[in-house]
């Protein structure tokens, strides 16, 4: 694992921006395509405002949702398929950006059908973040290390839900959901790349966590240290409690 610190938020998205174009365009070069993996949050704010500046053939890259709540309307401010369509797709025009849809009836089908297409592809680069519990996607812990099916529907814990109620998503955690579709640890991992996008101090022990403590189903991102080709973007503050 790579570890880089920037001192503001806007040098850190730049620099993972950079990293994620070259990767892009290096995958098109060599194969006429590239595969990606979108993530959202307030981590990712400066990266992707950086990302849709860079000089890429959008038209030759295929993005795959990492999660997406369940039963949470596309109009509702913390809608993930809303905050892709409003950062990225009103900005770039890709070949493809397979949605995970938290709304339809059978959330199962759901995985299987997005999972059937990202079975298919192999991805060039991941980009993520880690949450204050420490989850990679939207895997809480105790995270599933072991399914193979692409997407799972998972239960979301307390501390995660007040996450995206500290973020300003929702008013009050009753309000946020119990469920949401999330990206296995697996398929993650399957990533050729993975950019993994970390800033503000209220991460900084799940960083810490991540880095210095064992792999473990209870801190979810620490399965990061077992893939050969990551990259972490830390500013000052959640770079903290690193030695």
């Amino acid at each position: 694992m790579e570890i880089q610190v920037f001192d503001t938020k806007a040098e850190l998205g730049e620099a993972a921006a950079r990293d994620a174009a070259r990767i892009i365009n290096e995958a098109i070069e060599e194969r006429g395509a590239a595969f990606v993996i979108a993530a959202t949050g307030a981590s990712q704010f400066e990266f992707l405002d950086a990302l849709v500046q860079e000089k890429i053939d959008w038209a030759r890259v295929v993005y795959f949702h990492l999660d997406e709540y369940v039963g949470l309307p596309e109009s509702h401010p913390a809608s993930f398929r809303r905050y892709l369509k409003e950062r990225l797709l009103s900005r770039i025009h890709p070949k493809a950006f397979h949605f995970l849809d938290g709304e339809v009836a059978d959330v199962s089908q759901e995985c299987r059908r997005v999972g059937e297409l990202i079975a298919q592809q192999t991805i060039d680069v991941a980009f993520v973040g880690i949450g204050e519990n420490g989850h990679l996607a939207f895997n809480d812990p105790p995270a599933d290390f072991e399914t193979e099916e692409p997407y799972l529907v998972v239960n979301l814990d307390d501390t995660c839900r007040q996450q995206q109620v500290g973020e300003g998503w929702f008013k009050s955690i009753a309000e946020v959901p119990n469920q949401a579709i999330s990206m296995s640890i697996k398929q993650i991992l399957k990533s050729r790349n993975i950019l993994c996008i970390v800033p503000d101090l209220r991460k900084a022990e799940a960083v810490r966590a991540s880095v210095t403590l064992a792999v473990s189903p209870l801190q979810p991102a620490s399965i990061l240290q077992q893939h050969g080709h990551v990259t972490l973007y830390l500013d000052r503050d959640s770079s903290s409690l690193l030695t």
